[in-house]
């Protein structure tokens, strides 16, 4: 029982360090910076700009937006863009398809940007979530036949409210984020202090260390992956974090194994997302397919970049 009740108070301990002194300084800045760019019009005004190149690929105007909101703000934050395609029959399925298949792929902000204070490359994957993302879409869209619409990005008008309140309330959701990520934060860290004390995650490394070795990667990298396909991506957030700060891993580790493991495609992640409308659930098996296929293009990019 001491040892249980030890592994508890050790994984809370970490979490709550984790917490207070790398995700709430990062997502309080850039949620209020974002919070702010989205609420005066800037993100729309990128995502007009950017609909034309992405239109190439059948992401409409919204689905940019979509886009966006998930490398910039949270993995939660398109699914108010993806709740009004859902709920809007002027977008097509396959427009659905190919927004829904682009935005898993690409890297969620709530887990990349914690990660740039332990050696990310954001720039790298960023460019890689754009690649993945764009393969993911276009093989989508095979799958799906084209039909006409005529859809712009939502033209709202930007909010007049004063650029300090737009910060803090920014901040506040920031604050937010955090907050209701501490209970997967201690969960996760506790689940992979289990796994330890019981030898499990040895026996895994023990197994995949040929495999690491041969790509020059750490073995006990397995353990981010692990808690990522698991209890999702700020759950794999929490524990690379723990283990680089610890000297488990390295950042080679982390830039090496990140077009694979930050993203949204988790057990967590999916519910989240499916949960939106039946549209999105009827085009599920062919965007799986689009975005691993995008997936194996991102791990690829920095598998070799980072080598």
């Amino acid at each position: 029982m001491e040892t249980f009740v030890g592994l508890i108070l050790d994984s809370g301990k970490s979490a709550i360090n984790l917490a207070l002194y790398i995700l709430l300084p990062i997502m309080v800045i850039m949620m209020a910076i974002m919070h702010t760019l989205e609420q005066k019009g800037w993100l729309k005004r990128i995502a007009v700009m950017f609909s034309p190149v992405l239109g190439i690929f059948g992401i409409p105007g919204v689905g940019a937006f979509a886009v966006l909101q998930i490398l910039l703000i949270s993995f939660a934050a398109p699914i108010a863009t993806f709740k009004i395609m859902n709920d809007d029959e002027g977008y097509s399925q396959r427009e659905i398809a190919t927004t829904f298949a682009a935005t898993i792929v690409m890297s969620q902000a709530n887990a990349a940007f914690p990660l740039i204070a332990v050696g990310l490359n954001i720039t790298v994957t960023i460019i890689s979530s754009l690649i993945g993302g764009i393969i993911a879409a276009f093989i989508v869209g095979l799958f799906i036949k084209k039909e006409e619409n005529s859809h712009n990005p939502d033209n709202a008008a930007p909010s007049s409210k004063r650029l300090l309140p737009l910060l803090f309330e920014g901040g506040e959701k920031g604050i937010l984020v955090v907050y209701k990520s501490l209970p997967a934060l201690v969960i996760s860290i506790f689940f992979v202090n289990v796994l330890k004390k019981l030898n499990i995650l040895n026996m895994i490394e023990n197994i995949v260390s040929p495999i690491f070795q041969l790509i020059g990667i750490s073995s006990i990298s397995v353990v981010p992956i692990i808690t990522k396909f698991l209890a999702g991506g700020t759950a794999m957030m929490a524990v690379a974090i723990d283990m680089i700060e610890k000297g488990l891993m390295t950042e080679k580790d982390l830039n090496m194994l990140a077009g694979f493991i930050i993203n949204p495609i988790d057990p967590v992640g999916m519910m989240v997302f499916l949960s939106v409308g039946v549209r999105f659930q009827k085009v599920l098996k062919p965007v799986l397919i689009a975005s691993i296929v995008g997936l194996i293009a991102r791990g690829i990019i920095h598998l070799v970049y980072f080598y």
